[in-house]
């Protein structure tokens, strides 16, 4: 089975998150979209994440009513920080019935050169990447990149949280399971 992997810190997931992965499991060859929740990002701080766990509740209320999307957790027991070729030689030696591949948006691949062991993982996974505003898909003749034009809307997990915190609504940014939980629990508040 095709599937794809969306790696994000998912803090917390929304709306624009859901609609590449949706999109992405609809519009591309990829069967299954798996939506790895990434404890701690290298190359972000992790000062301001909400705890891991109650992060992957939330993902998971997000997908749990659509079959071609999940929420996981593999990144949980792997070494910190977690590195996308770690986690891709892990998950297909468990999956091995599962061809995989990685998604990001372009403002990631112009960061690709920082990341871990880089080449190998474009020589060894097709990437697909959603168009990013400002930001080009440079090309990599090592890599098998699938360009997409996924909807995008210009909002983000720091505008989100940052709503919160201001005390104005975030209603419609957010997945109703999802929004109802973190009103209910009072994240993102301080």
């Amino acid at each position: 089975m095709k599937t794809g992997l969306y790696f994000g810190s998912f803090n917390p997931v929304h709306v624009g998150h859901l609609i590449i992965a949706n999109y992405m499991a609809y519009n591309t060859e990829l069967e299954q979209v798996w939506m790895i929740l990434s404890p701690q990002n290298p190359l972000k701080p992790s000062a301001a994440l909400l705890n891991e766990y109650d992060r992957l509740h939330l993902l998971q209320l997000a997908v749990e009513k659509e079959n071609r999307l999940r929420a996981s957790n593999v990144e949980f027991s792997l070494p910190r920080p977690s590195y996308t070729i770690d986690t891709l030689t892990y998950l297909v030696e468990k999956h091995p019935e599962h061809e995989f591949a990685v998604i990001l948006g372009s403002d990631s691949l112009e960061n690709l050169a920082q990341w871990k062991n880089y080449k190998e993982l474009l020589k060894r996974y097709p990437v697909y990447v959603y168009k990013r505003p400002g930001h080009e898909v440079a090309p990599y003749p090592e890599g098998k990149i699938t360009v997409c034009e996924a909807p995008l809307l210009d909002i983000s997990a720091s505008y989100i949280r940052r709503m919160i915190r201001e005390g104005k609504s975030v209603r419609y940014l957010l997945p109703d399971a999802v929004f109802e939980y973190i009103t209910d629990n009072h994240y993102y508040r301080k």
